[in-house]
């Protein structure tokens, strides 16, 4: 079912259309394409990351598109004008594990046609899901961009330890109660967002969803000049506690009183161009109806250990495709987790084509700098699949 190309009041490029589409796996996805459906035409799939939408991609697709492919960008489940998923606290997460969200998007592919796609492509908790795509499903996805949080692929299986005497797993501390024990107390807004009380902070915040999310957006972009981001030498208290407030958080502090500390003036908010307050509203206006909790739930299925157990029947498998990693240079993301850009680049990705990191953007990287991303990718793309400009090669059913 095709549609007008607007979100609410806000028209999109008209290069950019809309539609709905079942996807084989109990969802109706609101998907945003780019680029002429048409047999022999190579596709390229998005996937956006928390909290945002496909919309986050609307900057890159046209380029993309003009490049020869057809571009696919879905609300994923739990996100947007997608419908078909419950999300309460109370609810099974299970649908929201990734295991669960690479079944979403290998049945909107073949819902469209597609037997291939050239290129997966995911941001933020967008980038495991990709990643996890590469892993799952090698046959399926020709090459793989993480963008923003690098992914570690799947866990390792302790290898001969049946009859030590030695544990086979490693042993770590209990970082909540790390970080609860630093002066002044600490969080970490993983465990925050899969707590019961984080759907309602985020929904009914004292400044409203809209003014909450521009501070969420610039606090964690690069306009926020405080973001000098650098490697971590380990998963400790003491190490993740020099992260800004917006990852290891005050143990007394909601996300939104957190961020309403470094609120955007009149002035900045005025002279950002990357996200006008128009297009903000479009955020603002979707989690405002649907709320926060089906993002939410991709963090308690991480937290909960869910993800880790799937994903230990794929252990030892490794991405052999084309790869490559893109964030901004002021991305604290790249180095949340430590150790994990450099186990992606130098033990998952066999065929790691680079990492690039990209001046004057932060978290928002292809919405900061989108010329740059969409450059990058195309360079990925076209040296990775040796595609012509104007690709012709079949791709489709």
């Amino acid at each position: 079912m095709m549609t007008n190309t607007s979100y609410g009041e806000v028209p999109l490029d008209s290069r950019i259309r809309s539609r709905l589409v079942e996807n084989n796996n109990g969802l109706t996805m609101h998907v945003l394409e780019a680029g002429d459906e048409q047999q022999g035409r190579p596709c390229l799939l998005l996937l956006h990351g928390f909290p945002e939408l496909a919309y986050s991609w609307r900057k890159v697709m046209p380029d993309l598109a003009s490049a020869g492919y057809h571009v696919i960008a879905p609300d994923q489940r739990g996100f947007g004008r997608t419908t078909g998923w419950h999300a309460d606290y109370d609810d099974d997460i299970r649908p929201f594990g990734l295991l669960n969200l690479v079944r979403d998007v290998v049945g909107l592919i073949s819902a469209l046609g597609y037997r291939s796609v050239d290129g997966v492509i995911g941001h933020d908790s967008g980038s495991l899901v990709a990643g996890s795509c590469a892993v799952i499903r090698p046959d399926l996805f020709r090459s793989v961009v993480m963008m923003s949080a690098p992914y570690p692929g799947p866990p390792r299986l302790p290898f001969a330890s049946e009859g030590s005497s030695q544990n086979p797993t490693i042993s770590t501390p209990d970082m909540n109660a790390d970080l609860a024990a630093l002066d002044p107390p600490r969080k970490h807004y993983h465990w925050y967002y899969s707590t019961r009380e984080a759907n309602d902070d985020l929904v009914n915040c004292p400044q409203g969803v809209h003014d909450f999310m521009r501070a969420y957006y610039h606090h964690k972009s690069a306009d926020w000049k405080q973001n000098k981001p650098f490697p971590l030498e380990a998963w400790t208290a003491a190490e993740l506690e020099k992260m800004p407030t917006y990852y290891i958080m005050r143990l007394e502090q909601t996300m939104p009183e957190s961020v309403a500390e470094e609120n955007p003036s009149a002035a900045e908010i005025a002279a950002c161009k990357w996200l006008t307050d128009d297009e903000l509203r479009v955020y603002s206006s979707e989690y405002t109806r649907n709320g926060f909790q089906g993002g939410l739930q991709w963090y308690r299925s991480g937290t909960s250990g869910l993800n880790e157990a799937d994903l230990k029947l794929f252990s030892g498998r490794t991405i052999d495709m084309p790869s490559c990693f893109i964030a901004g240079s002021s991305d604290w993301g790249t180095y949340q987790k430590p150790g994990y850009l450099e186990k992606m680049r130098d033990e998952l990705c066999t065929a790691m084509r680079g990492v690039h990191l990209v001046d004057g953007a932060g978290h928002w990287v292809q919405q900061e700098q989108p010329q740059q991303v969409s450059r990058l990718l195309l360079e990925f793309l076209n040296q990775s699949l040796k595609l012509e400009s104007a690709p012709t090669r079949a791709a489709r059913a």
